[in-house]
C-alpha cells in the first residue's frame, strides 16, 4: 500500500478554484433573485478556509462571521472533514429598506480531505469571534524525516 504524507497544495491551482468558486458566486447571485423566487439572503454559501501544518498538528480555520456556535456542526467520515451549519439573519427588515445588500444567509457546507496520517479519532473544534478552529494530531510516520547522506561507496543493506 503506498504511503501518502502531507503535501503543499499548488498556489496556482488553489487559485483556479478560488476563481471557479467566485465564478459560481457570481453566477448564483445573478439568477438567485428576483427569476428564480429564491431570494439572495436564503441561499447557501461558502464560508472561507484556510488549513495548515504546525508542530506536527493539522489546523483548519473557518471564518463564520454571524454564526452561532449552536448552528455548527463539524463531522468526521474516514478521512473527510465536513463542517456544516446556517447562518439566519438575526434582525428582519423590509427589503425595500435595503440600500445595498451582500451578506447572504442560510445553509453552508464544506468537506475537507484530512492528510493521511492525520488523527481524526482525537480532532478538536473551539469557535470564538467567528471563527471555528479545528486541529488534531498528525502521526510522526506521516511527517517528513530527514535522511542522512553519507560519502563514499555505495553499501547498501539488502
Amino acid at each position: 500500500m503506498a504511503q501518502r504524507g502531507l503535501a503543499r497544495r499548488d498556489p496556482f491551482l488553489q487559485d483556479l478554484w478560488d476563481f471557479r468558486r467566485n465564478f459560481d458566486d457570481i453566477f448564483s447571485r445573478f439568477f438567485a433573485s428576483p427569476w428564480s423566487g429564491e431570494p439572495i439572503e436564503e441561499r447557501n454559501w461558502l464560508p472561507a478556509v484556510e488549513c495548515y501544518v504546525d508542530q506536527n498538528r493539522y489546523h483548519v480555520r473557518v471564518a463564520l462571521p454571524g454564526v452561532e456556535s449552536k448552528d455548527v456542526s463539524v463531522q468526521v467520515h474516514g478521512n473527510e472533514l465536513t463542517i456544516s451549519g446556517k447562518r439566519e439573519q438575526s434582525k428582519e427588515i423590509s427589503r425595500d429598506r435595503y440600500l445595498q445588500r451582500e451578506f447572504v444567509y442560510g445553509n453552508f457546507e464544506r468537506s475537507i480531505a484530512l492528510p493521511e496520517g492525520v488523527d481524526a479519532d482525537k480532532v478538536q473544534a473551539r469557535y470564538n469571534n467567528g471563527v471555528l478552529e479545528i486541529e488534531a494530531p498528525i502521526s510522526e510516520r506521516a511527517l517528513p524525516k530527514q535522511i542522512k547522506v553519507e560519502s563514499g561507496p555505495a553499501r547498501l543493506a539488502a
